[in-house]
C-alpha cells in the first residue's frame, strides 16, 4: 500500500480485536468502535468459570463440530484454528494446558490477564480505540458503505474509512454489547440476513409446582440423553445438565440444542430421552427393579439397588403415575428412557450464544457482502453456531483474521 490506509472495525469482542490485529500488523490505521465502555465484556464472561480458549481434538473432527457450516468455516480454521489459537496465546506470555475433556484453557484459567496483554498489544500497534460508540447504521448521504454513524458521548458523529469490518456479535447477552440491533440495518441494505435464534440454551418444560419447589438448581449427574428429530437427525450423549423452575439448562443440553431447538420449532415441541441409568443395561435394571424388595418401600429398594434417589426420584413422579409406578416392567423401562417434553426454548438474551445472521451466500469468499462493497463481516453476526468446548471463540477468531485478510486484499 503506498499510502496509510483507514479502516474501521465494529465490535470489540474477539472477532474485532483479532480483525484489528491482524490490520495492524500490516501497517493499517485502526480504529476499533465499541458500544461499551470497555471491550472483551463477554469474553470476560466466558472466562469467569475458567477460560476455554479452544480443543486440541483432530481439525477434521473439530471443524465438523459446526453442523451445516463446516464447510464454509473450514477453510477459515485452517488458515487460524486451534494450533493457532494455542500459539497467539503463547506470544501473548499466556501458557496453556489441555483438559482431560481435551480442552484447552490458559494455565491459571482465567481471561483477564489475556485481554490486558492483547490490548497493550494492540495499542502498541496503533489501533484505536473509541469507547461508548454505539454504531447507527450508515451514512445515507454517502454513496459508499463505508461512511458509518455512531451516536457518540459528544454526539451523533460520522466517519468515513476505506473499508469496515463489521463484528457486532448476535443477540445473546444484550448487557454485555449484543443486542442484534444491526440486523434491520444490514438487513436494508440488500445483505441476506438469517433470523437470530438461541443457540446453546436451556428449555422450558413445565415442571409441576412440587418439583420446580424442590429440585430447581439441582444438577442431574450421571445421567445420558437421546434424541431424535423428524428428520432422522440423532444425538446421545452421557453427562450432566441441570433442573431450572421451568425446565432444563445445562452442558449437556446445550449440546443438542440445536437439534432440540429446530424441532420445537417445526413440530411444537421435543421429547428428549432422559437415561437416569447409562452405566446399567436394560436388562440389569429391570434385574434390580424386580428383585424381591420384602417389607421395604419402593423408594428404599431403588435407592438401594439402582442408587435412585433425590432428584432422580422426583423426576419418576413428573412422568409416572402411582400404577405406573409400581408396575416393574414400566418402572424399569423408564428408568431407561425418561420422556421430557420440551415446549420452547429459553429468550435469546439468556442464551451463551446465537444462531442465525449474515449469510454465507449474501458474502463472497474474502467475507466481503456483496451487496456492500468494502465492508467485511466477521465473528458471531455471521450465520453458523457453535457447541461449548472452545468452537465459538476459535471460529470467531479466525473469521476475523479472515475477514481482515478480506480487507488487506482488497486494498492493495
Amino acid at each position: 500500500m503506498n499510502q496509510v490506509k483507514k479502516v474501521a472495525v465494529v465490535g470489540g469482542g474477539p472477532a474485532g480485536l483479532m480483525a484489528a490485529e491482524t490490520l495492524a500488523a500490516e501497517g493499517v490505521e485502526v480504529h476499533l468502535y465499541d458500544a461499551m465502555p470497555s471491550v472483551g465484556r463477554k469474553f470476560l464472561l466466558a472466562g469467569r468459570g475458567g477460560l476455554n480458549l479452544t480443543h486440541s481434538e483432530p481439525f477434521e473432527r473439530f471443524a465438523g463440530r459446526f453442523g451445516e457450516r463446516s464447510e464454509q468455516l473450514a477453510p477459515l480454521l485452517r488458515a487460524f484454528g486451534p494450533d493457532q489459537v494455542k500459539a497467539w496465546a503463547q506470544g501473548l506470555g499466556i501458557e496453556t494446558f489441555v483438559g482431560t475433556s481435551g480442552r484447552v484453557f490458559p494455565k491459571d484459567m482465567k481471561a483477564a490477564p489475556l485481554l490486558r496483554a492483547w490490548l497493550h498489544r494492540l495499542r502498541q500497534a496503533g489501533v484505536r480505540f473509541h469507547m461508548r460508540h454505539r454504531w447507527l447504521g450508515w451514512d445515507d448521504a454517502q454513496a459508499v458503505a463505508t461512511t458509518l454513524r455512531f451516536a457518540a458521548p459528544d454526539g451523533e458523529a460520522a466517519a468515513s474509512h476505506d473499508a469496515v469490518v463489521l463484528a457486532l456479535g448476535g443477540a445473546s447477552w444484550s448487557r454485555l454489547g449484543s443486542d442484534g440491533a444491526w440486523v434491520p440495518w444490514v438487513a436494508g441494505r440488500g445483505v441476506g440476513v438469517a433470523p437470530l435464534l438461541p443457540a446453546n440454551c436451556g428449555f422450558d418444560l413445565g415442571w409441576t409446582p412440587h418439583f420446580a419447589e424442590r429440585f430447581a438448581g439441582m444438577p442431574f449427574k450421571s445421567v445420558a440423553i437421546a434424541f431424535s428429530d423428524s428428520h432422522g437427525r440423532s444425538f446421545a450423549r452421557k453427562g450432566e445438565f441441570v433442573a431450572t423452575a421451568t425446565g432444563i439448562e445445562g452442558s449437556l443440553v446445550y449440546a443438542a440444542s440445536a437439534l432440540l431447538r429446530d424441532e420445537i420449532a417445526e413440530r411444537g415441541s421435543a421429547t428428549l430421552m432422559l437415561d437416569l441409568l447409562p452405566d446399567r443395561s436394560a436388562e440389569q435394571v429391570r434385574a434390580a427393579v424386580l428383585h424381591p424388595r420384602g417389607a421395604r418401600s419402593l423408594a428404599s429398594h431403588l435407592k438401594s439397588r439402582l442408587g435412585i434417589e433425590g432428584i432422580k426420584a422426583g423426576v419418576l413422579h413428573e412422568v409416572l403415575n402411582r400404577d405406573e409406578m409400581h408396575a416393574p416392567d414400566k418402572l424399569a423401562e423408564t428408568l431407561k428412557a425418561v420422556p421430557l417434553r420440551l415446549k420452547a426454548a429459553r429468550p435469546i438474551d439468556e442464551a451463551i450464544s446465537t444462531a442465525g445472521g449474515v449469510r454465507f451466500d449474501a458474502l463472497d469468499d474474502q467475507l466481503m457482502g456483496v451487496a456492500l462493497p468494502g465492508v467485511f463481516f466477521a465473528g458471531e453476526m455471521l450465520d453458523w453456531e457453535a457447541p461449548t468446548g472452545g468452537y465459538l471463540l476459535t471460529a470467531s477468531m479466525a473469521s476475523g483474521a479472515a475477514a481482515a485478510r478480506g480487507v488487506l486484499a482488497r486494498l492493495k
